[in-house]
Formats: structure tokens, sequence, C-alpha cells
């Protein structure tokens, strides 16, 4: 956490490196109670649609084990298991994980960079809105490669920038100016001042497929779901040389 834990949401600084690893977490630690209801609300819904259609890119066989990687409460953990694979959580916040109970009982806690997780024991690995809260992509895509077998899968869900004007106008509205003003009345103001700014820390695409190509993966590919309000970028890590 900085030392000025309002720095944030008072001078709109994004923190970096281990000052934003220890702000991420003390905030979702503090947001973890309404995380769910505010997800709800703020996606209208939608956002059990994008866990479907996440899970469903990964192309896996029932039984096969996957990491669901900053899980949190649990929501896209439970879509891995209704659909028959062996599904782990792993997450920096002790408080989401608590917060999720049973759906989330067995999860880890511990760093997207540093899985306690031996090295070829994923058949894939599944993110759901998490990407731009990693203090460290590379060391993370790296970490993902190490753990995956090699072919295994990799599916990310984030936000996006819709491309028609009307849509991303309205888009942009609700989620830089209603969001914030419905996290402050039901859940945490600083936090949802926050979490609408953190898109600055998303790469685009194209630096997104090279860094994910960097660190072993190979046909990166990119869907947009909704008018293009979310994206799934799904990889396959390379075999052996």
């Amino acid at each position: 956490m900085p030392t000025t834990p309002d720095a944030a949401t008072q001078d709109e600084h994004l923190p970096e490196g281990a000052e934003k690893r220890a702000y991420v977490q003390e905030m979702f630690d503090r947001i973890a109670p309404r995380y769910d209801l505010l997800n709800t609300l703020m996606t209208f819904g939608l956002d059990r649609r994008w866990r479907v259609r996440t899970v469903r890119a990964l192309g896996l066989a029932p039984g096969q084990a996957v990491l669901d990687l900053a899980s949190g409460t649990g929501p896209l953990l439970a879509t891995l298991r209704a659909r028959g694979l062996r599904a782990l959580g792993a997450d920096l916040s002790y408080e989401m994980l608590a917060a999720g109970g049973a759906r989330a009982a067995g999860s880890l806690q511990g760093d997207a960079a540093a899985l306690p997780l031996a090295g070829g024991a994923l058949d894939g690995v599944v993110s759901g809105f998490a990407l731009r809260n990693f203090a460290d992509l590379g060391a993370t895509f790296a970490e993902l490669a190490r753990v995956l077998r090699p072919g295994g899968r990799l599916a990310i869900l984030e936000v996006d920038r819709p491309a028609n004007p009307l849509l991303r106008l309205g888009h942009r509205l609700w989620f830089e100016r209603v969001v914030p003003r419905l996290g402050a009345l039901l859940s945490d103001a600083r936090a949802y001042a926050y979490l609408p700014r953190s898109v600055a820390y998303l790469p685009d695409p194209s630096a997104l497929a090279t860094a994910l190509e960097a660190a072993g993966f190979t046909a990166v590919t990119r869907l947009r779901l909704s008018g293009g309000l979310t994206q799934v970028v799904t990889a396959t890590r390379r075999g052996d040389p």
C-alpha cells in the first residue's frame, strides 16, 4: 500500500511495482464484502455470460486442470467447475477468497508472478478482469508459461473499448462517472474511483500479443464481446524446443 492511501484519488497517481502490488491487495481486501453485488450492478448481469464465453474459449475437455488466476470470490471458478473442469483459484487478496466462502474454498493466496505450482502442472489458465491489476505483466506471463504444459491454454477476460462511437460514449460515461458514484454509495469511494482509471495499465492489443509471445505463447487471438465492452484474449503455450 502506498504511504498515502488516498494518493490514487487525490492526484490520480497510478502506483507501479511493489507499491502497486500492495495497493491492489489492500484495495481488494477492503471491497471484498460487496464485490459481487457491485460487479452484477456495473455489468447489468452480463458478467455471467462473459465468464461462460471465457471458459468456452479455452477449448479444454472435462477433467482437465485449470487455474483461475486472481479468482477473487470465485464466480469464474464456479463456471469452470460447471463445465467439468478441475479448477483451482489463486488470488493476492485473502479477504476476497474469504468472501467467496465455499465457492472459493481450497484456493491459494499468492502472487501471480510466483505461483506455488509445479512446472507444467496445468492444462489451462483463466483470469477475469485482473490483467490491469498485476504489478509485473512480463513476470506474470512468464510464470503462466511455466505452470502450463506445452499446448496448454490461456484465456484472459478484460474490459475493452467499444468501436461504435455512441456505444463508446455511453460506456465511458457509465464506467468513468456512474460506476465511481455507485461504488461510493455501496462500497468504497477510493477503490471505485481507482478502478476505472486502472484501464490505463492495459497494453494495446498488439503490445499484449507481443508480450505473450515473448513469454512463450503462440496463436494469440482476441475476441470482442458485447459490442466491444469486453474482450477475451486466448493463447497456447508453445511446445518445448
